[in-house]
């Protein structure tokens, strides 16, 4: 059975890996995020943190994919399943769930709840692709080399979208 982290472990446990893939001589500047099956990008400068799924309360009268409001260090965030948003099937939080808080920068104050996370990746080893239309919130398409395809989130479309915005049935 796997050990469990603390929260401050897992943080200082990310920090730290963060700190030696900056030191590497291809810089990171993506995460790699799983929501609904899909593998999506979020620029390191867009997001705030990734931390494990604490309670969430239920807000009455919100769309599905809007699961409410957590309190994060005596903050309120607002929780949106991202594959749920997108279209897809509402996501289960499990011990490999994560919220991806958004940077402060976008005073947004929400957070997207994601499947689990894929790590860090350089953008040297990904490659451009064509893109499918995923969503209007994706900035660009991917691929690994494993033939992965990644869908990188266009943080500052999404949180400005009336569509995001608009919670309430």
């Amino acid at each position: 059975m796997a050990a469990r982290l603390s929260l401050r472990d897992y943080q200082q446990e990310f920090l730290a890996r963060l700190q030696r893939a900056e030191t590497d001589d291809r810089p990171v500047s993506k995460l790699g995020l799983e929501a609904g099956g899909s593998a999506w990008l979020v620029d390191l400068t867009e997001a705030g943190e990734l931390i494990p799924v604490p309670p969430v309360w239920a807000v009455p009268l919100a769309r599905s994919w809007f699961r409410g409001i957590a309190n994060i260090r005596g903050n309120l965030y607002s929780v949106v399943d991202f594959a749920a948003f997108l279209g897809g099937e509402t996501t289960t939080a499990t011990d490999r769930s994560r919220l991806l808080l958004i940077s402060d920068r976008f005073r947004a104050g929400c957070a997207l709840l994601v499947g689990r996370s894929l790590g860090l990746l350089k953008s040297a080893d990904l490659e451009p692709c064509p893109r499918d239309g995923v969503s209007k919130w994706t900035r660009a398409e991917y691929a690994d080399a494993a033939g992965r395809r990644w869908s990188e989130l266009d943080v500052p479309a999404l949180v400005r979208s009336p569509e995001f915005l608009d919670v309430s049935t």
